[in-house]
Parts: structure tokens; sequence; C-alpha cells
């Protein structure tokens, strides 16, 4: 994958429900967003975006090498967000978008090429990763979302619950993983065309997204497909709270 294959697009909304002002909370003296942008570029994408909705976002990113769409503040999602910062970009059909969360300081480049070459050797509509679930508390947290894949790779399913579910195994005892068992979580980075995106965003939410509150699960619903593969390197946690963002500064720091 070189690097003008595929652009990079992060969604940046400064309300953030758990952690106010998220976007612009510092990590080691600078932003956090402006961290996320920097593993971006890393990867070596031809463009690398941050959909913004506050004016203080893009000021943190000036001279960083990245461009900033500004887009509403109303929009329900961060994949609306994406689409209308497509638009703005104004990306062919074809162009693939990696989006990568804008609370990933730690995502590693070669995880966000991944996802691009996910995409373009797989034909299918969205790509994203997954890690092997190693413990029962990961399998029963409902925070970790799990997935479940068919034989050719594609996602059958995502879900907050333990799935699949090994009847036996769990029948005598639920506090360890049996052997054999390949679980899986999913990680919350994407790749698409710009064109589907704008698709996926113009869908109305299906009812096992609205069950699940997990966004992935309207495309499966409407039928297309979603191409997984193993991560090639760890995806460390992402920030979404404050004892989130004292663990990252302990990982920057060394200590973690």
């Amino acid at each position: 994958m070189t690097a003008s294959d595929f652009v990079v697009a992060i969604p940046a909304r400064y309300a953030a429900s758990r952690l106010p002002g998220k976007p612009l909370r510092l990590l080691a003296g600078e932003p956090l967003v402006l961290h996320v942008a920097r593993r971006a570029l890393a990867a070596g994408a031809r463009e690398v975006w941050v959909a913004a909705d506050d004016q203080r976002i893009a000021d943190a990113l000036a001279g960083s090498g990245v461009r900033v769409a500004m887009t509403s503040s109303a929009h329900p999602s961060g994949t609306d967000r994406l689409a209308e910062c497509a638009r703005i970009a104004g990306w062919s059909d074809d162009t693939l978008v990696v989006n990568l969360q804008g609370d990933e300081p730690f995502a590693p480049a070669e995880g966000i090429r991944a996802v691009a070459t996910l995409l373009r050797d797989s034909g299918a509509e969205m790509a994203t990763l997954a890690a092997p679930v190693t413990d029962a508390e990961t399998l029963f947290d409902p925070n970790a979302v799990k997935l479940v894949q068919a034989a050719n790779g594609d996602a059958l399913y995502f879900s907050r619950a333990p799935v699949p579910w090994p009847r036996d195994a769990f029948a005598r005892d639920r506090s360890v993983l049996p052997d054999g068992g390949q679980w899986l979580r999913h990680i919350g980075i994407y790749g698409y065309r710009a064109g589907f995106l704008q698709r996926f965003a113009a869908m109305p939410p299906g009812r096992l997204e609205q069950i699940e509150s997990l966004e992935q699960l309207r495309v499966l619903e409407a039928g297309f497909r979603i191409a997984v593969a193993v991560t090639p390197a760890p995806f460390p946690p992402g920030v979404d709270t404050p004892e989130d963002l004292e663990r990252a500064q302990a990982r920057l720091a060394g200590h973690a």
C-alpha cells in the first residue's frame, strides 16, 4: 500500500459525553487529537483530515500537516461527520478512506495501513480489524465488542454479548475460556470507499444497530459485506474517560 492509495479521516467532536473537550485534553503536554493525527501521518496516507466541530480543534492542529474539515456539531455519529468531511474534501467515490477514531493516540501505523489494504483487496464495502480474546473477563465485558467471522473472513455479526457461546464448556465454568476457541474482539477502525461512506450515512438506523448500539450492524443488516482481518500490531486502549487519560499519560511516560 503506497501513500497515494488511501486517505485517513479522524472524527473529532468537542463535546464528548464522558470526557468533555476530549480532542483538546493534554497528553504529554499536547492535545489528544494531535497525537492521533501523527499516527495517521505515520501510516503514510495520501491525505489526513480531521473532521472537527469546533474551531479550537482546528487551531490545535495548525502546522501539523493535517487538514481540517469544519463539520456540523449536530451530527448524530462519527460516520455522518466523516461523510460531510468527504464532501468537503472532494474525494471521488472510489477513494479508500480509513476512519481512525479521534481517541486512539497509540494506533499502530501498520494497523491503519492493514485496513486500507484489506478494503482494496477484499472487494467488500467495508473493512475492519479484530484481535484475539484471551480471557473470559474480556469476552463477558459488554464494552468489548465481539465479532464472528464467516469462512471467507467477512463479519457475520458484531455483539456486546459473549459470542460464539461454548455451550458445554460454559455450562461447567464461565470463569475461563475453553481450549480451542477463537474469539475475536472488534477494533473500532474502519475502511470504506468514499462513495459507500455516503451511502452508509444515508441509511436509516437498523433494528440490530439500535438494540446493540453498534453502528456497523446497519451495514450487515442491509446485506453489505464487512471484511475482517486480525490486526498485525496491538491497538492499545483508546482514551474515553479521565481514567483512560491517566493510563495514556503513564504509557507515554514509560510507566505502563
